[in-house]
């Protein structure tokens, strides 16, 4: 067999655009004959796919995954180029069995890495491709680029925040956004309740509802604080507001902006007299126990690409 070369793996990804392991793979094949390897990885489509690739995918699905007795939930962001292919049987049939592939995994690593990790997994629908491969097909086939933005699983009790607790996910209607939150309590009972059960359902929708960036006032990053209390300062400041009124305006306005980042700070979408915070203590006197939220996600369907015209090739 003829040597595979870095220099001739980096050649036909060039002419491809295909990665650097479906480049050796297909060099290997042809014997390390470059036109012969193109047309393999023409005819696995990964040529046509990677062609593709620079396209921006602004449109897609979040896909959600729960197991039965509520302590495991996936949430993962599959994007394509367009509302016609999110609406693809296909490809919401891709999306449901890769978040049901990330839920029996076992643990997956944070952000890109995670992704990764998924994408050299054997397909769990079809083991003989890889879930990179999968994808690279369906962008041969559907012809249009699609990708894994990016996936969340969480497994209760893993943070060792809480003894016992249970999930709460909300998928909006057309699959745009989705949320997962993680709900801790003390005893074992407490989390197969209908009330825990239903305030967790109720936490997430308030987390797709107002979009908070924090749990509680006590997480919010210094710098991020610091800045918006200078704001505030200079904004009381040039409306003119007396020296010496000033420290109480930031005050009141800081109250505000907690409002609007903190999940305990803000009010309840369904009975907006009523914070998060007094929420949890009503159902944790209700319940006997001592109720926390542990974590959430929000997946917004293009959040994590840039703006258009920044960073994509339409």
């Amino acid at each position: 067999m003829a040597e595979i070369t870095a220099s001739l793996v980096k050649e036909l990804r060039e002419r491809t655009g295909a990665g650097m392991m479906e480049c050796k793979k297909a060099l290997q094949e042809a014997n390390g004959d470059l036109s012969e390897a193109e047309v393999v990885l023409r005819k696995r489509g990964i040529a046509a796919a990677a062609k593709k690739a620079t396209r921006a995918t602004r449109q897609g699905l979040i896909g959600s995954f729960q197991s039965e007795d509520g302590t495991l939930g996936v949430l993962i962001e599959v994007n394509c180029e367009s509302d016609f292919v999110a609406r693809n049987e296909e490809f919401q049939a891709m999306v449901e069995n890769l978040s049901r592939q990330v839920a029996e995994s076992g643990a997956f690593a944070a952000g890109e890495a995670g992704v990764a990790q998924l994408l050299e997994q054997p397909y769990i629908a079809d083991p003989s491709v890889t879930v990179a491969q999968l994808i690279a097909n369906s962008i041969a086939k559907i012809g249009e680029n699609q990708g894994i933005a990016r996936l969340s699983r969480f497994a209760v009790g893993e943070t060792g925040v809480a003894v016992t607790g249970g999930l709460g996910i909300y998928i909006h209607p057309g699959a745009q956004l989705g949320v997962m939150v993680e709900l801790g309590a003390a005893k074992a009972e407490t989390a197969t309740a209908p009330e825990f059960l239903d305030l967790a359902k109720d936490l997430a929708m308030q987390i797709a509802a107002a979009d908070p960036q924090y749990i509680r006032k006590e997480d919010v990053d210094e710098s991020a604080l610091a800045k918006e209390k200078d704001i505030q300062r200079d904004r009381a400041l040039a409306e003119g507001k007396p020296e010496k009124m000033v420290d109480r305006i930031v005050e009141g306005r800081m109250s505000k902006f907690y409002e609007e980042i903190c999940l305990l700070e803000q009010p309840f979408v369904k009975e907006n007299s009523l914070s998060i915070n007094q929420l949890i203590a009503q159902k944790s006197a209700s319940l006997g126990d001592t109720i926390q939220v542990v974590r959430f996600t929000r997946f917004k369907v293009g959040d994590t690409l840039p703006p258009a015209g920044e960073g994509t090739e339409e």
